[in-house]
């Protein structure tokens, strides 16, 4: 399964990382095809290619990554027969079970396969794996991957109720994993399984609190010593750089220059109107709108230059004063910091009457009331991003109960005693 070459060959396993949550197991074989919604794959383009790399699609509308297989990423790609112990319980038991390389394990539920693969790689070519299914459909799938990734040199698979028959091997195994609905049930045999030579381990795994109480009345009853009960909960991290937050010099200087850009265009707006409507096409000539000599208003006429009729308001020397066309007296702008005077002036006065479009030319001055010119941008510089950090709404996996105990090995006068019974009862 953990093929050293480099590049992938006909007939290697890979693991297809397709998204983060979804990875899938493939037998490379030329001919065939892999097709998904990232697109379609041709077995033949992946043979040569180096693990690892980024394939694109025929059609370039999707990419896949074709990964070398490793026990993580087959937990995580493997077809679930039975449910699977994830990563987090994995990693604990085999630490506190101290597997290593050249130990003699025993399995008890083999399932799906995912503790044993990291078994396996734990134990090394100098180590053993004995594993037991009481399932013979999942033990023969089982025994078909074992053979398939290569590993069927370090691994003894019995279709076999342990509960009921025992184990294969007596005073073997370093230490003895037990994932069954009874662990109870095989206390005893997985005894006489492990070796009195030394200290030997055992690790039940149960999802119920009803069932670890039965187990730790077993392990105390067989002799089992320094007896604990652990849950693995994992809580990742989800790690990410965002733009760092503008700060209030920022916003309060946008604010001021969109109240600056605003202010221009109301100035325009007024002194485009008093200069008059639109422009005549006969003479070119802007037309101001006539006052009715009531002066109670403007009258109606297809050549105003206004957008809407305006009604007049107080008193008719204001009316005239805004048709005059006389420059309008600058506005003042107030901001939070201090006053902004607005100034609009005309390059060139006006009277009632015809005046040419191009004659109207208008220019904003911006000035402070103190004097001073008004600084464009903030002083204060900001990082440009900034790490976020926040719990995974959702944690692939799940977790048991884990009860470890230790068998210690006899001692020198309890051996004495039992051989002497053996030879006194010969």
């Amino acid at each position: 399964m953990w093929s050293k070459a480099r590049n992938i060959l006909a007939g290697d396993t890979v693991i297809l990382w397709l998204t983060r949550d979804a990875l899938q197991p493939l037998i490379i074989e030329p001919g065939k095809e892999f097709n998904s919604k990232f697109g379609s794959y041709r077995h033949s383009d992946l043979v040569g290619i180096p693990f690892g790399s980024k394939v694109g699609s025929r059609t370039g509308k999707g990419f896949i990554h074709v990964l070398r297989p490793t026990p993580e990423l087959w937990t995580m790609a493997l077809p679930h027969r039975t449910q699977i112990l994830y990563l987090a319980d994995i990693a604990f038991i085999t630490s506190h079970l101290n597997i290593k390389g050249g130990s003699h394990v025993v399995e008890a539920g083999t399932g799906s396969g995912s503790f044993s693969h990291s078994v396996m790689r734990s134990i090394g070519s100098s180590g053993h794996l004995w594993s037991y299914e009481f399932h013979e459909t999942r033990a023969n799938k089982a025994r078909q991957e074992f053979l398939r990734h290569g590993l069927s040199d370090r691994v003894t698979l019995s279709h076999r109720n342990v509960c009921k028959d025992g184990f294969t091997v007596i005073d073997t195994a370093d230490a003895l994993f037990l994932d069954l609905p009874a662990p109870w049930d095989a206390i005893e045999h997985a005894k006489k399984a492990l070796r009195k030579d030394r200290i030997a381990r055992i690790c039940c795994f149960s999802p119920c609190m009803e069932q670890v109480l039965r187990t730790v009345s077993a392990l105390n009853d067989a002799g089992f010593t320094d007896i604990t009960m652990y849950e693995t909960l994992l809580r990742p991290y989800d790690i990410q750089q965002t733009p760092a937050l503008p700060t209030i010099a920022d916003l309060s200087h946008k604010l001021k220059q969109s109240e600056l850009r605003r202010e221009e265009k109301r100035l325009k707006q007024i002194a485009s109107g008093h200069r008059g409507g639109s422009e005549d096409e006969n003479n070119g000539k802007l037309k101001l709108p006539r006052v009715s000599a009531s002066g109670a208003g403007y009258e109606s006429s297809s050549s105003l230059s206004f957008g809407e009729k305006r009604k007049r308001e107080g008193a008719e020397g204001e009316n005239e004063e805004m048709l005059s066309g006389e420059p309008v007296g600058g506005k003042r702008a107030k901001t939070e910091e201090e006053d902004v005077v607005v100034v609009a002036e005309d390059t060139q006065s006006s009277t009632p009457g015809d005046v040419p479009m191009t004659d109207v030319p208008l220019s904003l001055k911006v000035e402070r009331s103190s004097g001073e010119e008004k600084s464009e941008m903030p002083s204060l510089v900001q990082p440009m991003k900034i790490n976020l950090s926040k719990v995974m709404p959702e944690v692939r996996g799940h977790t048991s109960y884990l009860t470890f105990a230790c068998l210690l090995p006899p001692l020198p006068t309890e051996v004495t005693n039992e051989s002497s019974e053996k030879a006194s009862i010969e």
